[in-house]
């Protein structure tokens, strides 16, 4: 029997090429190997999120990436995370037996007090419990992560054993698997992509839309002028070569560090190949845009099939809690 998988994002709307290549291929790739459960986590974009009025259109957009580039409906549960309420309910009950100094020490915790000083709401302290409700709710026994995201899955797996021994056996801890999560520079060369920076370069834009984007990309910045020898190891440009024409990389290496070839071609290029290496997912997601109901439809269907499996384990959590 296949070991299940759960996995979930803040609903962003339009994917990215960090996205793309930190996550969406990663979960595609799992699907063979796993059960996999994968959540368009909205209640934990209500932490951060202030102005809903968008919501609904980012949910609609991501998923329709999220397909075209290659999640399974008939492989994979897919679905919005509020679509199972129990997520809520397990929410409040683990909250019962999570220690409050557990969650104040969250490193995530206190940057995002300095992000939005003026909203640190109760949902913010305690979404680390929210997160473990998802992951638990659906008995997930691996979670894919990065190193970075090691000590928030700790903490699930902490909450999980303390439930585990208050109440008896209930929950697998959730195992994590280590995945390369490349670390995607935007075009300002300097953060991390990320749409609300404006450096981002969406999988659904046309090519020219795309060309355009990359050739606005800073390089390395101690390049002048065309005849001075580059330094590849810092241009994000090089970077992105690595994961769209991986077979020049060592030769655009070579060409850069002479000055055989310069910055706008090898952003030329580089359009070119991201292009290539997009048109199989940017033609599926033509023709799923064009059936907006067929969307609902997986959502709906996703949301049926993980309601069955949140509702066994939230009657299981109230009879050992007494409730039942």
């Amino acid at each position: 029997m296949k070991k299940r998988v759960f996995s979930g994002a803040r609903p962003t709307g339009r994917q990215h090429l960090g996205n793309y290549l930190g996550a969406i291929q990663n979960y595609v790739s799992l699907q063979d190997e796993y059960d996999c459960v994968y959540c368009i986590v909205d209640i934990h974009a209500l932490t951060t999120l202030e102005d809903t009025s968008g919501l609904q259109k980012n949910i609609h957009d991501m998923m329709l990436d999220w397909l075209a580039a290659g999640l399974d409906p008939k492989k994979s549960i897919l679905f919005v995370q509020s679509h199972v309420p129990e997520v809520m309910e397990l929410h409040t009950l683990l909250s019962m037996v999570t220690p409050v100094g557990w969650l104040l020490r969250v490193p995530t915790f206190k940057e995002k007090i300095k992000l939005q000083p003026q909203n640190v709401n109760y949902g913010l302290v305690g979404y680390p419990v929210l997160m473990t409700a998802d992951i638990v709710l659906y008995k997930a026994e691996v979670v894919p992560v990065g190193e970075d995201q090691l000590p928030h899955l700790e903490l699930a797996r902490e909450i999980a054993r303390r439930f585990n021994n208050l109440f008896g056996d209930t929950f697998p801890e959730p195992q994590a698997k280590l995945t390369s999560f490349p670390m995607v520079l935007g075009l300002d060369g300097k953060e991390k992509m990320s749409k609300q920076l404006g450096n981002d370069v969406e999988i659904a834009l046309s090519p020219e839309e795309t060309t355009k984007r990359v050739m606005t990309a800073v390089t390395d910045p101690a390049r002048k002028f065309r005849d001075d020898p580059g330094h590849p190891e810092v241009c994000n440009v090089y970077a992105l070569h690595g994961h769209f024409n991986a077979e020049q990389l060592e030769d655009i290496g070579k060409q850069c560090r002479a000055a055989k070839i310069g910055c706008v071609e090898c952003k030329t290029l580089l359009a070119e190949k991201i292009n290539s290496a997009l048109v199989p997912l940017r033609e599926r997601r033509a023709a799923l845009a064009a059936k907006p109901e067929y969307i609902k439809e997986v959502l709906a269907d996703g949301a049926k099939r993980a309601s069955v499996i949140a509702g066994e384990t939230l009657k299981e959590v109230k009879q050992k809690m007494g409730l039942l």
